[in-house]
């Protein structure tokens, strides 16, 4: 379904596609992978919205980057995203990319755990609060998830770590969340897809030890990648190609990896990837929709 694979850049796959006269909105995309996002739809024409909690450091960063608004935004606030002004009339794509791994027990809004909070509940208002621009049939919502997802379905008990924290795991959900996420919307109107980039070294893992970085296998004792692991601009690859490509007509929902839809996992090697059960399962994406908005008091779909 797709002449591109794992080691594909962003650019790569957007050559020859036009995106002049389109917008874009891409959440995290002044750092790592969403920087790569950024320049690779900017230099295919697309005019981008960065919302951005940092916005001087987010405009240092996409300096000289063509067509690029910065506009403020903390996902950890609600008032902020029910506060956001688009520029815009519509948005062609959205790419819900920004989000935190690994961090020590941190507690936002109504005592929310933080990766829950951030990676899903953050972009889950922001979708339905930009909901007017998000047009059936032109709109493409992809939703950055990870093969993290392989190590935890939704807490539904006690989503919130009340009971015992521990940061793999409240990571791991919020990956479930993101790809569940995409399930549920493309079943309400909007084509939306989960994407997952692949195993790539970028600021997200800013806060994990360097011993335990590479005790983990992601880098060699002199700080390299390990073999297996994509570049930022390959990593990019697969959330443009989701947001784009003609391939995916008729496949919304799907979960993505390496420009090609996963096929479900049968190993529990997040190299090789692929996708679990729960995290495309339409019942768990109907109830965490519930749950998103009865927490975040926002449903504009209903």
């Amino acid at each position: 379904m797709t002449t591109f694979g794992a080691w594909s850049t962003a650019d790569e796959v957007l050559n020859g596609v036009d995106l002049r006269g389109s917008n874009a909105l891409v959440t995290g995309g002044y750092s790592g992978l969403g920087l790569e996002i950024t320049r690779a739809l900017s230099r295919a024409g697309a005019r981008v919205i960065v919302p951005a909690r940092r916005t001087e450091v987010a405009g240092r960063a996409l300096l000289g980057i063509d067509r690029v608004d910065v506009l403020p935004l903390d996902l950890a606030d609600l008032g902020s995203v029910r506060g956001f002004s688009l520029p815009v009339a519509t948005l062609d794509i959205v790419i819900a990319n920004a989000g935190i791994m690994a961090w020590p027990e941190t507690r936002v809004g109504d005592g929310w755990e933080a990766h829950f909070a951030i990676n899903h509940l953050g972009h889950f208002a922001l979708v339905n609060h930009l909901r007017s621009a998000l047009v059936p049939g032109v709109t493409r919502v992809v939703s950055v998830t990870s093969s993290g997802h392989f190590l935890s379905d939704m807490r539904w008990d006690d989503p919130h770590f009340h009971y015992g924290y521990d940061h793999w795991l409240a990571y791991a959900q919020s990956k479930t969340a993101n790809a569940l996420f995409a399930v549920h919307l493309d079943r309400l109107g909007i084509q939306a897809h989960a994407v997952h980039p692949g195993s790539i070294l970028t600021p997200l893992q800013r806060r994990i030890p360097h011993e335990e970085q590479v005790a983990q296998g992601w880098i060699t004792a002199d700080g390299r990648p390990a073999e297996g692991f994509k570049t930022p601009a390959q990593g990019a690859a697969t959330a443009t190609w989701a947001a784009t490509s003609p391939a995916l007509d008729g496949l919304g929902g799907a979960y993505c990896q390496d420009c090609s839809v996963a096929a479900p996992a049968t190993t529990d090697d997040m190299l090789v990837g692929g996708v679990k059960p729960w995290a495309v399962d339409p019942v768990s994406a109907a109830r965490l929709w519930e749950l998103s908005a009865k927490l975040t008091g926002m449903d504009a779909f209903r």
